[in-house]
């Protein structure tokens, strides 16, 4: 097996991504990695013959947008856009659309091939266009030139999950809807056969999966681009990173599993987000060996480097209000208060997405020279998300 790193490696990562490649030829550890469920997160592994649920994870698709729009960002009320933002699109663990919508996707599930599917037809629904929790976000920025860009990260909400934990039930010799068994943060991974039936049916759910989560940030954007903001258009750039390719590397085709891991081809561009305080950027591939070693994949954000239990201390749901039981190391006034200082409209977020919490995205990028280029630097101007609604130490 010829494994890729950028950067400098932690050894659990390193550990878990060896376990998952033990079938195949090729991985990747990208610079912005940390530990995951079976395989780490800014992971990629290449395998002939499988497909691996547990390698692509509960959010299928998850991935980001970004949209460059026809006004300055000085031209807009950054707070009162905000406001709307928190107020018209849904944030949180299993939160309805305020303003239900319709998509075609709807009538892809309907008819499902993978008929299990179809029974998620009224969740899909109504979390159709809805954000989620962690570190899933609608964020304004402004570029170099003044230009004012959108930009979000989701992914396929509850359809996505309960497809991942459909497959890992099978696996598991359980019935699609029953609970899939509870892996260590270390299990090794669940395979297919990707000529078998269930492996082919993976496939065609998680496609599926995958045009409900692009519907899902296209309606968002666009919500945010006519309804909110009433402007237009002039660059889209969109793509995924929890996902299975079929592609071709050093002369063999392999279902490449990424997992936090942004596919770069040469002239293919990417959004990564930063931190809430931080500059994030528009990417493109570039060619090179460095590039090919890498499987064509760079980092989807800047990294954790503290969990989410670290950052916020630990917390106990009770009739649906969070109980404190310990206290975590991020001291969230003054992260408040900076972002403040820093002229950033925050809307929800919490301790466990404050910048100390990740790495710094110029450093990672760095390790990945020569694989990729910076289109543009997006700084921040306002930041909505739901933060964490669940105690998940190390959550995509």
């Amino acid at each position: 097996m010829k494994l890729k790193t950028f950067g400098p490696v932690d050894e659990r990562a390193r550990l878990q991504l060896e376990r998952c490649a033990q079938e195949a030829p090729f991985a990747v550890l990208c610079a912005d990695h940390h530990p995951g469920y079976s395989l780490p997160i800014g992971g990629a592994v290449a395998y002939k013959e499988y497909i691996s649920p547990s390698g692509v994870g509960y959010d299928i698709a998850c991935g980001n947008k970004a949209v460059m729009t026809d006004v300055l960002a000085k031209e807009i009320d950054v707070k009162r856009v905000m406001d709307d933002i928190e107020r018209l699109i849904g944030f949180g663990v299993g939160r309805p659309n305020p303003q239900p919508v319709d998509h075609p996707v709807l009538e892809y599930i309907l008819n499902a091939e993978v008929r299990p599917q179809r029974k998620m037809l009224q969740m899909a629904q109504s979390q159709l266009g809805t954000v989620g929790s962690g570190n899933h976000y609608v964020d304004l920025f402004e570029d170099e030139k003044g230009r004012l860009w959108i930009g979000v990260h989701f992914g396929s909400r509850g359809f996505g999950h309960r497809t991942a934990s459909g497959f890992l039930a099978l696996a598991a010799g359980k019935n699609f809807d029953d609970k899939a068994p509870g892996g260590e943060m270390d299990s090794p991974p669940t395979l297919f056969r990707t000529d078998s039936e269930i492996g082919q049916d993976y496939i065609e759910a998680m496609h599926l999966a995958g045009e409900y989560a692009y519907a899902g940030r296209d309606l968002v954007v666009a919500k945010v681009v006519e309804e909110i903001i009433g402007c237009r258009v002039l660059k889209d750039i969109h793509n995924h990173h929890n996902f299975a390719w079929l592609e071709e590397h050093f002369g063999e085709q392999v279902w490449v599993v990424r997992k936090g891991c942004t596919p770069a081809r040469p002239g293919q561009q990417g959004f990564v987000g930063s931190t809430m305080a931080d500059v994030s950027v528009i990417l493109e591939g570039v060619d090179s060996p460095e590039s090919k070693d890498g499987l064509y994949s760079t980092v989807h954000g800047a990294g954790r480097v503290m969990s989410r239990t670290q950052a916020a201390g630990k917390q106990r749901w009770i009739k649906g209000v969070p109980h404190r039981i310990s206290k975590g190391l991020v001291d969230w006034e003054k992260v408040q208060l900076q972002m403040m200082e820093k002229g950033i409209e925050l809307r929800g977020a919490g301790p466990d997405e404050a910048p100390e919490v990740y790495k710094k995205l110029d450093e990672v990028l760095a390790y990945h020279h020569g694989t990729i280029k910076v289109l543009h630097r997006l700084k921040p101007i306002g930041v909505a998300m739901a933060g964490s609604e669940v105690v998940d130490p190390y959550k995509d």
